[in-house]
């Protein structure tokens, strides 16, 4: 078995570290034999995206953001729709996941069009939510960091990756975390998110392999340290 990673948009969404969810991808399906590709596609460049199995878009500053609007409406923004439509898995981590809702209102006003994937909207504000925070989800216990301006509110046609346990996620008052639709999972938490949270980026694995192979199944890794992680941080979060 195999896997292809397409790595939307690494050089100019890539302000937390997110590329180390990529590296994290790629070395929990090898330490499984599992064989793992990954392509780059940066500004500029466009290629068929109909065979990828994965798909990872990092965050950005709001004016990094506002550069990738020409390349989308050139015709990426249709192909990753297309993509997504069809079942291909998704981690779209703070700035990737604002875009991939209709449209960010910036805090000046100026509206940013996105990919129309995911049913919600941002609108910026000038206090930013910023810390450690924790989230429930299908796959357990999620923790990571939270530095955004944008409060993100979710349509009929989404849900939420998870119920906040302790810190702000989508908007700091309905109690929701990020957003899934088909296999597409957007988060808040960045820096990066999959090393701490094994389980949660092998759902994000299954949902791939099974889109791709039919009923796949993984082999349990020795998850020590990465679960030890895990439950310090959020054994702090909840006290």
């Amino acid at each position: 078995m195999e896997l292809r990673v397409c790595h939307l948009y690494p050089d100019v969404l890539n302000l937390y570290g997110d590329r180390g969810n990529v590296l994290c991808i790629k070395k929990r399906l090898e330490w499984r034999g599992i064989g793992c590709t990954v392509t780059e596609l940066p500004i500029g460049e466009r290629r068929p995206l109909g065979g990828f199995d994965l798909f990872f878009v990092g965050g950005g500053q709001d004016f990094e953001q506002g550069l990738l609007l020409e390349d989308l409406r050139g015709g990426k923004g249709a192909d990753i729709r297309a993509a997504a439509e069809d079942g291909a898995a998704f981690l779209c981590v703070c700035g990737g996941y604002q875009l991939m809702g209709h449209y960010y209102d910036t805090a000046t006003g100026v509206r940013c069009a996105g990919v129309d994937v995911l049913d919600l909207t941002t609108e910026g504000a000038e206090e930013r939510m910023i810390g450690n925070f924790a989230f429930e989800t299908e796959f357990g216990s999620v923790v990571g960091f939270e530095n955004h301006s944008g409060r993100t509110r979710l349509g009929p046609n989404a849900k939420p990756l998870g119920r906040v346990l302790r810190g702000f996620g989508n908007n700091g008052e309905d109690g929701g975390e990020g957003a899934r639709y088909k296999n597409v999972f957007g988060t808040y938490s960045h820096g990066p998110v999959l090393p701490k949270n094994p389980d949660f980026c092998d759902g994000i694995l299954l949902a791939a392999l099974r889109r791709r192979y039919g009923d796949a199944e993984l082999e349990p890794l020795p998850d020590r340290s990465e679960r030890e992680a895990h439950d310090t941080v959020l054994s702090r979060l909840l006290g």
